[in-house]
């Protein structure tokens, strides 16, 4: 009797050992999605961020100078901002003498890195620029624009823009 009482007692220590474990392993799953879906929901705010910050870069009309530029300005933030600001002072004249028009579209875009508060992407862009020295009829360009964002007060902005090879 004393053996079969000791066997139960293992046997329900046993038990009770599974289930705590296997309640642990349930709650670092849940976790782990909750993480994932995290870090996808923050890709794709990252992803869109940039490709709208580069959709407004490469798409400049002469006619709607300012408005092109504010677009871009309106996804820029710290240094970026500052360096744009300063360097789009004389563009609209430049633009509206050279009768200026850049349209493109984002082909692609892929996450670099990212953590919870920066994030780099790479965009890829295909389009056309038409402009007095091209004879105003529209000439192919294809870039790739790395994009450097930050997340500030909730959204992602640009620090800053390179073309890359």
């Amino acid at each position: 009797m004393r053996r079969l009482r000791i066997g139960l007692y293992v046997l329900a220590l046993l038990l009770g050992c599974a289930v705590v474990f296997g309640g642990v392993l349930v709650q670092r799953e849940h976790q782990d999605r909750q993480r994932a879906a995290a870090d996808q929901e923050r890709y794709g705010d990252v992803l869109d961020a940039a490709r709208a910050e580069v959709q407004a870069f490469v798409n400049i009309d002469y006619t709607k100078a300012q408005e092109s530029i504010d677009a871009v300005a309106a996804g820029a933030t710290g240094d970026f901002a500052k360096q744009y600001d300063t360097s789009t002072k004389d563009v609209v004249k430049i633009l509206t003498k050279a009768k200026s028009v850049m349209e493109g579209t984002v082909l692609w875009a892929g996450v670099v890195d990212s953590d919870q508060d920066s994030a780099s992407v790479i965009v890829a862009t295909s389009g056309t620029v038409a402009n007095t020295s091209t004879g105003n009829k529209p000439v192919a360009r294809q870039f790739r624009i790395k994009v450097d964002l930050v997340r500030e007060g909730g959204s992602w902005k640009t620090s800053n823009v390179e073309f890359v090879g």
